[in-house]
C-alpha cells in the first residue's frame, strides 16, 4: 500500500497525541502502585467501560472475526457473541462485589476468600500464570496481527514489526501507567471505530453497495449459509453441536480475557478503579453494550465483501488487511492504519500494565519486598513492564493465526468458569477449588488436543470443550469435598466484606437468604442478555438492508435498557 504526504501525517499526528498523554500522566502514576495499576480508583463510569471495549477492540479482533465469519459464516461469531451470558452476569451480579472486594487484583482475592498457606500459593501462583503465561499469549496473538497489518501494508517483516511495535508501546505503557492507558483509551476507540466504519463504506463501494453484496453472496451461496445469524441444523459452516457449545456451555464454563465467568482480569481491574458501586455496575453494562452490540457489524461487512473479492484466501484473516490495501483512498489509507497502531497500543498497554499489577502486587510485594515505599512498587511496575514485553515478543513469532489462539486459549481455560462464578456464592469453595480447576483444565485439554480433538475443527472444538468441561469440574469437585472447608472466621469475615448473599452462605451467615434478592438479579440478567442481542441484531438489519426491523428492534432494545439501569443500580450500595 502507497502512502501519500497526508497519510503520513495522520500516522504521525496520532503518535504525537499518544506522547503527549504518556509524559502528563508520567508523574502522576509515579506516587503509588494504587495510582500506577488503579489510577487512585476515581475512574468514572463511561470513562472505565469504554476503556475497556478499546483493550477489546485491539488489532487481533478485526481479522479474528474476519476469519470466522469467512470460514463459518456470520453464525461463527457466536464463539465470541455467546459470551454476552457471561458479561452480564458480570453487571447484574458481580460488578458490585468486586468493588466492595477493594483489591488491586483479582489474584488478590484469593487470600480475602481463603486463608493460609493455599490462598498464598494460589495467589502466587494464579499471578505468574496470567501474566507470563496467558498475558503472553494475548499480546503475542495481538501483536501477530498487527505485524502481519504493518507487513502487508508498509513491507516491514514479521520480527522487524514485531520490535518496533513493542518499542513503542512497551515505553508508552511503562511511563504512563492506567490513567494513561484510560485517556488514550478513549480516543483511540472513536479513531479505531471511524476508521472501521469507513473501510466498511469503500469496501461496499468496492462491489456495488450493499445490494451488489447481497447479490453475489446469493449467487455463489444459494442457501445464504453464510448470511444467517443462526445456522440450521445441517449446516455446514457451523454444525449443530459447535452451536449448541457456544450458546450452552462456552459462556460459563470458559475463562477468556474480557469475558471471565465471574468478571476478573483487565474488567476487574476497571472495575475496581471506578469511584463507587453504581460507577463500576454502569462500567460493566456500557462496557457489554458497546463490545457486542456497536462494534462488529463494520468488521462483518469488509468480511463478507473479502469473500467476494478474494475467494479461496489459504488465509482468510488477510481478507480484510487486502481490503484496506486495495481499496482505501488517500486520507484513510493513513487513517485506519492509525486507527489499527490505536486499537493495538490500547491493547498491549492495557494487557501490559494489567499483567504488571499481578507481577508486582502478587509477587514481588507479597512474598519478597513487603515493606517498601509507594514509589518503588511503581518503579518496580515499570520494570515487570519491560519483562512481559520481552517473553511476549517471543511468544508472537509462533503464532500464526488469531482464531486459533482465540480457541486454544478458550480450550485450556474449559471447566474452570464454574469454580469463579461459584467462590463468590458457596462458602464450600476453597483455594484448592481453584488450583485443581486450572490444573486439570490445562492438562486435559492438552492431552484431548494431542488425542487428536483439533480446535481449529468446528466438531473437535466442541468435544475439545466439552470433554474438557467435564472432566475439570470433576476434579475440582473431588477436590473440594475432599479437603477441609476455610476456617469460619475467614468466611465470616469475607461475607461481611462483600455482602453476596444467598442460600449457598446460609450454613455460614444464617441472615444470607434475606440479604440476596437473587430472583430479582436473575431476571435483570435475562433481560440484559436480551437487551444486547436486540441491539445487535437491530443493527445488523440495518446493515444489512432491512432497515424498519432494525430500528424496530433497536427502539426496543433502548427503552428496555433504561429500565435495567434503574433497577440494576438499585441493588447496589
Amino acid at each position: 500500500m502507497t502512502l501519500t504526504a497526508v497519510d503520513w501525517v495522520v500516522v504521525a499526528l496520532y503518535f504525537v497525541v499518544s506522547a503527549i498523554v504518556g509524559v502528563w500522566y508520567s508523574r502522576r502514576a509515579s506516587r503509588s502502585a494504587e495510582e500506577f495499576f488503579l489510577s487512585g480508583r476515581t475512574i468514572p463510569w463511561w470513562l472505565a467501560g469504554t476503556s475497556m471495549v478499546a483493550t477489546t477492540f485491539a488489532a487481533d479482533t478485526p481479522l479474528a472475526v474476519t476469519g470466522l465469519t469467512v470460514k463459518n459464516g456470520i453464525a461463527g461469531n457466536w464463539i465470541w457473541w455467546s459470551m454476552v451470558m457471561s458479561g452480564m452476569l458480570t453487571v447484574v451480579f458481580y460488578a458490585r462485589l468486586w468493588r466492595r472486594a477493594g483489591v488491586m487484583t483479582d489474584a488478590e482475592f484469593a487470600e480475602i476468600r481463603y486463608s493460609g498457606r493455599p490462598a498464598a500459593f494460589l495467589r502466587g501462583f494464579r499471578a505468574c500464570y496470567l501474566a507470563l503465561a496467558v498475558n503472553s499469549i494475548i499480546i503475542g496473538w495481538v501483536t501477530a496481527a498487527m505485524a502481519k497489518i504493518v507487513g502487508m501494508t508498509l513491507g516491514v517483516g514479521k520480527w522487524q514489526a514485531t520490535v518496533g511495535l513493542f518499542v513503542i508501546t512497551g515505553a508508552y505503557s511503562a511511563l504512563s501507567g492506567l490513567w494513561g492507558v484510560l485517556v488514550t483509551d478513549f480516543f483511540q476507540f472513536i479513531l479505531a471505530m471511524t476508521g472501521c466504519i469507513a473501510l466498511a463504506l469503500f469496501a461496499l463501494g468496492a462491489v456495488g453497495g450493499m445490494a451488489g453484496l447481497m447479490s453475489a453472496l446469493n449467487t455463489k451461496y444459494p442457501d445464504g449459509a453464510p448470511l444467517a445469524l443462526v445456522p440450521s441444523l445441517d449446516s455446514p459452516w457451523m454444525p449443530a453441536i459447535t452451536f449448541f457449545v457456544y450458546i450452552a456451555v462456552n459462556w460459563w464454563a470458559s475463562w477468556y480475557p474480557g469475558a471471565e465467568p465471574g468478571g476478573g482480569g483487565y474488567v476487574a481491574q476497571r472495575i475496581m478503579a471506578t469511584k463507587n458501586e453504581r460507577h463500576a455496575l454502569l462500567a460493566a453494562l456500557w462496557f457489554n453494550v458497546a463490545h457486542y452490540a456497536l462494534r462488529p457489524w463494520p468488521w462483518i461487512v469488509v468480511a463478507l465483501v473479502s469473500m467476494v473479492l478474494y475467494p479461496g484466501l489459504d488465509d482468510p484473516e488477510s481478507g480484510f488487511v487486502k481490503v484496506m490495501v486495495d481499496h482505501l483512498p488517500p486520507f484513510w489509507r493513513g487513517f485506519l492504519l492509525a486507527a489499527f497502531f490505536a486499537a493495538y497500543m490500547s491493547t498491549i498497554a492495557t494487557q501490559l500494565n494489567w499483567g504488571a499489577s499481578y507481577l508486582v502486587n502478587d509477587v514481588y510485594r507479597r512474598f519478597w519486598a513487603p515493606s517498601r515505599g509507594e514509589r518503588h512498587y511503581a518503579a518496580i511496575g515499570r520494570v515487570a513492564t519491560v519483562v512481559m514485553m520481552v517473553i511476549s515478543g517471543i511468544v508472537t513469532m509462533y503464532i500464526s493465526t488469531v482464531a486459533g489462539a482465540w480457541k486454544f486459549l478458550l480450550a485450556i481455560g474449559a471447566g474452570t468458569g464454574l469454580v469463579y462464578l461459584l467462590r463468590w456464592y458457596w462458602w464450600r469453595v476453597n483455594a484448592w477449588s481453584e488450583v485443581s480447576a486450572m490444573t486439570a483444565a490445562l492438562v486435559v485439554s492438552l492431552a484431548a488436543q494431542a488425542w487428536g480433538l483439533s480446535p481449529d475443527d468446528p466438531r473437535g472444538f466442541a468435544w475439545l470443550l466439552l470433554v474438557t468441561t467435564a472432566l475439570t469440574t470433576v476434579v475440582w469437585l473431588a477436590v473440594t469435598w475432599s479437603t477441609p472447608a476455610e476456617p469460619r472466621e475467614r468466611l465470616v469475615a469475607f461475607y461481611e466484606r462483600v455482602r453476596p448473599g444467598g442460600p449457598g452462605w446460609t450454613a455460614i451467615v444464617p441472615r444470607a437468604g434475606e440479604d440476596a434478592s437473587l430472583g430479582a438479579g436473575v431476571g435483570q440478567w435475562l433481560l440484559g442478555c436480551v437487551v444486547v442481542y436486540l441491539g445487535l441484531f437491530g443493527i445488523g438489519a440495518v446493515v444489512l438492508g432491512r432497515p424498519e426491523q432494525g430500528v424496530i428492534t433497536i427502539g426496543v432494545a433502548a427503552a428496555l435498557i433504561a429500565w435495567l439501569v434503574r433497577a440494576t443500580a438499585a441493588r447496589t450500595a
